[in-house]
Formats: C-alpha cells, sequence, structure tokens
C-alpha cells in the first residue's frame, strides 16, 4: 500500500460537511485520484486512528471559467471521499 500521507490530500470544511460530522458522523476527504476506498480506509485509519466502518467516492468534475478574453477553460477535477467513522468516534477539526 501507498504512504497514507500521499493519499488524504485535505479535509474539506464546508456547510455541507460539518453537518454530515456532526449528526451522521461523516467526514469529506480529498483524496487522491488513484486511490481506492480500501486505501482511503487504511489512510484514516493509520492517520487519525479511528474505526472507519464506511467510504464512499466520488470524482468531481472540474467547472468551466471563462478567462479575461473570453476563452473558455477548465478548472482541475478531483476525487472526494465520504468517510463514516464507527460510533463514538471523531475527528477533532480545530
Amino acid at each position: 500500500m501507498r504512504d497514507p500521507i500521499n493519499i488524504i490530500k485535505t479535509i474539506r470544511l464546508t456547510e455541507k460537511g460539518t453537518a454530515l460530522s456532526e449528526k451522521f458522523n461523516r467526514y469529506v476527504f480529498k483524496v487522491d485520484d488513484r486511490a481506492t476506498k480500501l486505501e482511503i480506509k487504511y489512510a484514516v485509519e493509520r492517520i487519525f486512528n479511528k474505526t472507519v466502518v464506511r467510504v464512499n467516492t466520488m470524482n468531481v468534475r472540474g467547472k468551466a471559467k471563462r478567462h479575461r478574453r473570453g476563452a473558455m477553460g477548465r478548472t482541475a477535477g478531483w476525487k472526494k471521499a465520504i468517510v463514516t467513522l464507527k460510533e463514538g468516534d471523531k475527528i477533532s477539526l480545530a
């Protein structure tokens, strides 16, 4: 397996993600595009020392953006992982 630090890029702190963590004990991460669910589970368990119950992943497409002179471009796409932790486990976001 690859190094866990290279799999998990950042934790996504958004309103929707915060609501998920408070209600359902789920956390949203930005992960490496090539990472599998098993690698993500292993990385979260190693980095945060928590028990992972489920991992859901999705590929987020980049948005179309207009440049100064009217030419169209696109922002980079990325992979999102929603990780469900065991009941009672929490990740400190502060």
